[in-house]
């Protein structure tokens, strides 16, 4: 899953909504940082409408913490698990249409 070490995972979560919208949010928590990341988290969170990545947030080897949004990639500034799944509803939210 996360180049041969062993991971924990600690969260998962997926809904589909009314609208057939997708919400799904995956964090494990890894035996060292996802370089350049300085947290012990390797995670996945996203928004998807219509089979397009609306909003996402994830880290990954090389490029760290970063979000998506409507199509852009953009720096992000980690600080809990807990800022993470509400920073990642806040954008669902400003992108739902109901």
């Amino acid at each position: 899953m996360v180049d041969n070490m062993k991971a924990e995972l600690i969260y998962r979560y997926k809904d589909v909504t009314p609208e057939g919208d997708l919400i799904e949010m995956v964090i494990w928590r890894v035996p060292e940082p996802v370089e350049p990341s300085q947290h012990d988290f390797k995670y996945r969170l996203v928004y998807i409408v219509d089979g397009v990545r609306v909003v996402g947030f994830d880290n990954e080897r090389t490029k760290g913490d970063h979000c998506h949004l409507d199509g852009r990639e953009v720096a992000y500034q980690f600080v809990s698990i807990e800022k993470l799944v509400d920073d990642f509803m806040v954008e669902v939210a400003k992108r739902r249409t109901t």
